[in-house]
């Protein structure tokens, strides 16, 4: 069993729901990344979504977009980030780690190539937004030959014939988009969710994990209501973007948010 799978069992048996916060590699310098990872585990992250960062962020906000540029004005590059993977897992074997972006870095790198340095750096599953389940049937096999979990994304617009597509390709869980449009934008709306989340379990026991429009604790609170896991990303990379003057408080920053929403899912 993958470390994927033993968090969201472990969380069950003790009747949680998983944290699972978003920053991007490199952001706002390499040397933040990793240190931010292990502060992140600390105040309460159950898996870590570890964004790779793209010239062409389609799916993101202004908040990840910004993100991104300032990652590639440091030069991170998928192998970079693998590296920093290998080091955070020199001291952490435990904590999933998710790469989540866009397929040209991993098609440059080649799936075979990346899969299995990926695999060798301690990573657990791979997102890619761009890449829809019925166009993934190589890429799939070989990430799962290397057991890597593939996540896929359903939004609120994705229909029941779908929904049932996405899941019979994924594993690890199912991330559930909240709100239309892109990172950051929009607020949710639980109750909506919550229907949409009884649809999704008709077929798949996969995990369900709900991002975007998840703000604070109050909100973080309500989703683990009906969700599995709780994404959170763009408040995160908003904090690191304040003190991008400022680096060595950018773990401190983001972990208090963190800590405050694990007290507030937890309470």
């Amino acid at each position: 069993m993958g470390r994927i799978n033993q968090c969201f069992e472990s969380l069950k048996a003790d009747g949680r729901k998983a944290l699972i916060p978003y920053v991007t590699a490199g952001d706002p310098q390499p040397s933040v990344t990793v240190p931010l990872l292990h502060a992140m585990v600390d105040a309460g992250a159950d898996i870590i979504e570890l964004g790779v960062p793209f010239s062409d962020p389609m799916a993101d906000g202004p908040v990840i977009q910004l993100a991104c540029e300032r990652a590639l004005r440091h030069g991170t590059r998928l192998l970079d980030i693998l590296e920093m993977v290998k080091e955070f897992r020199a001291l952490d074997k435990q904590t999933p780690v998710v790469l989540m972006g866009y397929l040209n870095p991993i098609e440059t790198l080649g799936y075979e190539s990346f899969a299995k340095q990926a695999s060798d750096a301690g990573v657990d599953g791979v997102l890619t937004v761009d890449l829809p389940p019925d166009e993934s049937v190589e890429f799939a096999a070989i990430m799962k030959e290397y057991a890597l979990d593939v996540i896929y994304l359903l939004a609120p617009t994705t229909e029941e014939s779908r929904i049932q597509q996405v899941c019979e390709f994924g594993s690890g869980y199912v991330y559930y988009v909240s709100v239309k449009g892109v990172t950051g934008s929009a607020a949710l709306d639980v109750g909506e969710v919550a229907e949409k989340l009884e649809i999704i379990r008709r077929h798949t026991d996969m995990p369900v994990g709900v991002g975007f429009g998840i703000r604070d604790g109050e909100t973080a609170a309500s989703v683990s209501k009906v969700a599995d896991g709780v994404i959170v990303g763009s408040v995160l990379v908003n904090a690191i973007a304040e003190k991008v003057s400022q680096p060595e408080q950018i773990s401190t920053d983001v972990a208090a948010i963190i800590a405050q929403m694990r007290s507030a899912m937890d309470a």
